[in-house]
């Protein structure tokens, strides 16, 4: 990540609240349903995904694998339309309440945790991702 991306740690001064970006600069963002309340996804925003967020009402996210921003559906179309972020008590953890336009997760399903500790699936398949991520 740039330096201008990641901060040294601590806390931001360019939001509203104080946000902690901890050493990694980065804060976990959950996506959650705005509609049913379904969790569909945790990732990591840095504070240029976040004022990004607030800027155009689609979720960004920093991909620490690909070490960039990056607009969530961007490539996919799937993209999650944010009706509202909240930050929790400790100011270290994000909930972005989503508008989730297809499916959240890249396997092609609807929520990242369509898993259980059994191996089971939970949740409902939307799309191929061969198809999307050619």
């Amino acid at each position: 990540m740039s330096d201008a991306a990641r901060p040294e740690g601590g806390e931001s001064a360019e939001f509203d609240v104080d946000l902690d970006f901890g050493e990694t600069g980065l804060i976990p963002a959950v996506a959650q349903s705005a509609d049913d309340g379904a969790v569909l996804m945790l990732a990591y925003a840095s504070p240029e995904a976040v004022a990004k967020t607030r800027e155009t009402g689609l979720a960004h996210y920093y991909s620490r694998s690909r070490d960039e921003l990056w607009q969530k559906g961007a490539s996919s179309g799937h993209v999650q339309r944010v009706s509202d972020v909240r930050v929790d008590c400790d100011g270290d953890a994000l909930l972005y309440l989503v508008d989730q336009e297809g499916g959240a997760c890249h396997t092609g399903h609807e929520s990242c945790f369509h898993r259980t500790l059994d191996g089971e699936t939970a949740g409902e398949k939307l799309f191929d991702p061969d198809d999307v991520y050619e």
